[in-house]
């Protein structure tokens, strides 16, 4: 059956040996579906390359995708999405940018939003968040949508392709970093402990001490969420204690730039007294004063990825690996030195 738009719910329905109305139900996401005929189906759909109406119409003058980041005031998410747009520019490609809901997003928000994406003629998705479970994702693989995730904060259902970053190898060059300047005191300050990019964060850096003899006491270690408030409350118990550390390492600048400004309410001078690296690179670590030493996470080109990855996708091609990760980069700025 060539993969062609002329290819119709009746030819899958033959080809599978269900009804019409089963495949209309697969296609439209339905749940009502035996889990192995609804595999029959898709695996059916997809070798066919049909696309429902509303897929189609869009193919005639480029693939439209939907993008779901966290936020659109982050530099986090800034970044990430010029890459995407100049990607989908360069490729002919349209894209939609939404929010994900963060973690109020429901199950049922996720099975709407799927829903639209096929009435509009959405090819695929690409999300970035730190909150989505796997059940959030469920609704688009069952209508047959492609999906491609950046540093999901859980590992991502079986089939769907992740971009990330060296994040074990980052925390190790950070700690490293530190421990060559002098520093035997050094702190951690993470976002979300379910993170797995934060928790390879924090091994790398765990693996880095332990080369060198060091430890990380428990009164040296914070986790909590990715935003800068947080590094300001781990900033404040950290400079509490009665023998405050040295230098800290944050998982990621939006972190190390509240532990900076709590630092600075202090009179706690950067890094004459503390020693502060962020992790990102993010135009927020360039332009903070002093400008943030950090380990950089290539966001723009981990966008470009994505949406190269989804258009293979979206054509049936599917990736060697599920995990693609790209490496990081130390980038020593002002905020590093050796323990005053």
């Amino acid at each position: 059956m060539p993969g062609t738009a002329r290819t119709t719910l009746a030819d899958i329905a033959e080809r599978t040996g269900v009804s019409m109305a089963t495949v209309s139900k697969v296609v439209n996401g339905r749940d009502d579906v035996a889990s192995g005929t609804r595999s029959r189906v898709l695996a059916a759909l997809r070798e066919s390359g049909y696309r429902s109406p509303g897929q189609r119409k869009p193919r005639l003058t480029g693939l439209v995708i939907d993008v779901l980041v966290d936020a659109l005031n982050s530099a986090y998410s800034t970044t990430l999405l010029s890459g995407v747009i100049t990607e989908t520019a360069a490729l002919g490609v349209d894209a939609v940018v939404g929010l994900t809901g963060g973690e109020h997003a429901t199950a049922e928000d996720m099975a709407g939003r799927a829903q639209r994406m096929v009435e509009g003629g959405r090819s695929g998705l690409i999300v970035s968040t730190s909150a989505y479970r796997e059940e959030l994702l469920r609704p688009f693989e069952q209508r047959g949508l492609p999906i491609v995730v950046v540093d999901l904060a859980n590992p991502p259902p079986a089939g769907v392709t992740s971009i990330g970053a060296t994040n074990w190898a980052g925390g190790r060059e950070a700690a490293e970093h530190l421990i060559a300047l002098g520093h035997t005191r050094i702190a951690f300050v993470g976002g979300t402990e379910r993170s797995d990019s934060n928790q390879a964060r924090f091994h790398g850096f765990l693996a880095a001490l332990s080369a060198h003899g060091l430890t990380a006491p428990d009164e040296l270690v914070s986790h909590g969420s990715f935003r800068k408030a947080f590094g300001e409350t781990a900033g404040r118990r950290l400079l509490d204690l009665p023998t405050p550390p040295t230098a800290v390492f944050c998982a990621n600048d939006r972190l190390a730039l509240g532990v900076m400004a709590e630092a600075r309410r202090r009179g706690v001078g950067v890094p004459r007294r503390l020693s502060v690296v962020g992790f990102d690179g993010t135009y927020e670590a360039r332009q903070s004063t002093p400008a943030l030493t950090s380990v950089t996470q290539p966001l723009s080109e981990m966008g470009a990825t994505a949406v190269r990855v989804l258009t293979q996708r979206i054509e049936g091609n599917h990736p060697v690996s599920h995990r693609l990760e790209l490496a990081t980069e130390l980038v020593v700025r002002e905020t590093t030195a050796p323990p005053g």
